[in-house]
């Protein structure tokens, strides 16, 4: 297992034993089972719990998803789902510490039900299993609402965070508000609409106070939350010291970025349905995600007590104030530092079909677009480029197709091409790409690319660096696309005449850019790049 020896705020290993960065005894190592671990939290957890020294089991639909993470090497991965309750077994078998943090929000309207089915589900086989602790991260609630006049999203947290309490297995329920950090959709939605936005017309939510907290603080709560005692079952409010408004968040992110104060005039005629399409025009949070966020704003959310101090006790500077929560998460961003973000989990709903050619796949209509090039450049100078493509560097074609193909998808609900990349230079199994996630990369020769914008049917997009007989770098690009009935059908032939400048000129484009040596960053105008806005950190999307 990785030790976490040189981690700031991490333990420091002495003679073979775990002893935490006050000198005290660390706890006693469990076997923990971590859900969700391809979303923005899991995915920061499992390297927290193995340096804690914890052993590690990952449940995850998609086990590949999780294959190029620092830490995959270090950990168990089962296959399955939390509505399953064979996978369930498998994954619980030994386990002493169960994290449940996945949710069905944005799966349709009956996610509540979903939600409340999964959570009496797994709190059932983990009792059968014999798990002596459920942990779950739900969402700060509001005292002296009613808990029917919530939003959908905080009602659904509520419920599944009384059901682990009412269950049979000792359960702590963690409640937060907001989660500063690089990557997190509350981050992204603050950080985008203030530099963006010198001026802006805001929903009156933005006067609602709520307690944000420091995902680092999230993540030392949650370790410390596998050594609780056994006879602990209840919800513990966590949040950060300050308690603002949205409006004094904003200021304040303002001036931790070194931006001129913002002019804000809240106006109560902007519903949350309304602001989240507002906050899905201004930032990557497309509005299905925004929507839950805007709502939850609401009500005020503040904590009303601190007593998980008591169990996992807060060292010196902790937990962190706002603006040095802000600070950090602005450094990870311009150092590409940034390990998950909140589109590191797969669009709910989005499909897990296996790619047409591959051997198992059953048969139906294909439609296929294949481009080929001879490169004067190596194949690892063309892979440079494909490994770089999307984000900030573009699709090296018809930029303007590109955006009226992101903003349609925007409009009909999809994710649009604003999620960007986790890191400009490198890709992982699992990470999104614009409207894409990458399927599948081979360092060096093949990235595959699945769709996850609106569409009549599955999508793969394949770039390839090979070479031929003769010892020539070919670039192969190809576009597939399976129709889901007539519509999908009568999508395909309404695109196709648009490929060959679509398709033809991003092969053109990036083989040029190959053959130069360059990236799309340092490309010269006219390789097509769809540029994004930067901010005043000089990071773009």
């Amino acid at each position: 297992m990785r030790r976490g020896a040189d981690r700031p705020g991490g333990p420091r290993y002495r003679e073979g034993a775990i002893v935490d960065t006050d000198g005290q005894p660390a706890p006693e190592r469990s076997h923990c089972l971590v859900t969700g671990a391809s979303g923005y939290i899991g995915g920061r957890l499992v390297p927290e719990l193995l340096t804690a020294g914890h052993r590690v089991r990952c449940l995850a639909r998609s086990p590949g998803t999780l294959r190029d993470h620092p830490w995959a090497p270090d950990v168990e991965t089962v296959r399955g789902d939390v509505t399953d309750a064979g996978s369930l077994d498998a994954a619980l078998r030994g386990i002493d510490v169960a994290y449940y943090l996945v949710h069905a929000l944005g799966t349709g309207a009956g996610f509540e039900e979903t939600d409340r089915r999964a959570a009496l589900l797994f709190a059932g086989r983990a009792h059968a299993a014999g798990v002596r602790r459920i942990v779950y991260l739900g969402g700060l609630t509001p005292r002296g609402i009613p808990e029917a006049s919530l939003s959908p999203h905080l009602r659904s947290r509520a419920e599944v965070g009384r059901i682990f309490l009412d269950g049979p297995v000792p359960a702590t329920v963690l409640r937060a508000a907001v989660v500063i950090g690089s990557g997190s959709a509350s981050f992204e939605m603050l950080r985008y609409l203030t530099e963006r936005l010198p001026l802006m017309v805001t929903p009156s939510w933005v006067r609602t106070r709520t307690q944000p907290i420091g995902v680092r603080d999230v993540l030392r709560y949650l370790t410390g939350s596998a050594a609780m005692p056994a006879g602990v079952n209840r919800a513990f409010d966590i949040g950060g010291p300050d308690v603002l408004t949205y409006r004094e968040m904003m200021f304040r992110y303002a001036e931790v970025a070194g931006l001129r104060r913002r002019i804000i005039v809240p106006v109560p005629m902007l519903t949350p349905r309304l602001s989240s399409h507002w906050v899905g025009l201004v930032t990557p949070v497309p509005a299905s995600l925004a929507r839950p966020l805007t709502e939850s704003l609401r009500h005020e959310v503040v904590c009303h007590e601190h007593d998980i101090a008591r169990y996992v006790p807060d060292p010196p500077g902790r937990p962190l104030p706002f603006d040095e929560a802000l600070a950090l998460a602005l450094r990870r961003v311009r150092e590409a530092q940034v390990a998950t973000r909140w589109s590191s989990a797969a669009v709910p709903g989005a499909p897990s079909d296996p790619l047409p050619t591959d051997p198992d796949w059953a048969g139906g209509s294909l439609y296929e677009n294949e481009q080929r090039v001879t490169v004067d450049a190596s194949r690892q100078s063309l892979w440079r480029v494909i490994e770089g493509i999307g984000g900030d560097n573009g699709w090296y074609s018809f930029p303007l197709a590109w955006a009226v193909r992101g903003w349609l998808d925007r409009f009909v609900g999809g994710v649009g091409l604003r999620r960007g990349r986790r890191d400009a230079e490198r890709l992982r199994v699992g990470d999104s790409l614009d409207f894409w996630r990458v399927e599948e990369i081979e360092p060096g020769h093949l990235l595959r690319l699945r769709a996850e914008m609106r569409l009549p049917g599955l999508a793969w997009l394949e770039l390839s660096a090979e070479t031929d007989d003769e010892g020539r770098t070919r670039y192969r690009q190809r576009a597939l696309f399976h129709p889901r009935g007539l519509a999908g059908h009568a999508y395909w032939w309404s695109v196709s005449p648009f490929h060959a400048v679509v398709f033809g000129g991003m092969a053109r484009n990036i083989t040029r850019a190959a053959a130069r040596g360059t990236s799309a960053r340092r490309d010269a105008p006219g390789t097509g790049r769809v540029r994004a806005p930067r901010g005043p950190d000089g990071v773009g999307r």
